[in-house]
């Protein structure tokens, strides 16, 4: 019973933590932003502008991997039940509430929330059973594809302006 307690009190503190938490629903593993609210990990996604949410069904299971938020090291993995909630059911609400909060460059802040309703999925994922057990091989692994870039051609005045910067110190 202590070590169960004990389990579970280390998967809500990592987990609440971490600002990204590593899900794998049956396909590859992808990190997702999320909220811990009344003792579950949020995530939403699957809408346009949102995070992808592959894979992950109401009523199945999901292996969720938490890393330190400083180091970036496997805390623990723990197995999640996942479950839908219903748009604008009370649940759903207080859980947007939360997740609101949290979202980082939204583009329509206003009608965000409506937005989640008619577009998105937020999953609820709950947690089950904890492991402490890690694989000693490297689970590293390529990006997946994504059609998000941060990434464009350098312009053509940064070399001037990087040197102008050095020119000034020295």
């Amino acid at each position: 019973m202590t070590d169960l307690r004990l389990s579970q009190a280390l998967v809500e503190e990592a987990t609440k933590k971490s600002g990204l938490i590593w899900v794998r629903g049956g396909g590859p593993a992808r990190a997702l932003w999320h909220v811990w609210h009344e003792g579950a990990a949020l995530v939403i996604g699957d809408g346009p502008g949102e995070q992808p949410l592959p894979q992950l069904v109401a009523g199945g299971t999901a292996e969720v991997t938490v890393r330190s938020k400083d180091k970036g090291g496997r805390l623990i993995v723990w197995t999640a039940a996942v479950s839908e909630l219903e748009p604008h059911s009370e649940a759903w609400e207080s859980a947007v509430a939360e997740l609101k909060g949290k979202r980082l460059n939204a583009p329509d802040a206003e009608q965000m929330t409506e937005r989640w309703a008619r577009e998105c999925r937020v999953l609820r994922l709950e947690p089950g059973a904890a492991t402490t057990e890690f694989p000693t091989a490297s689970l590293s692994a390529p990006p997946l594809p994504t059609p998000a870039t941060t990434r464009g051609p350098m312009p053509a005045a940064l070399p001037r302006l990087l040197l102008k910067r050095k020119k000034k110190r020295g």
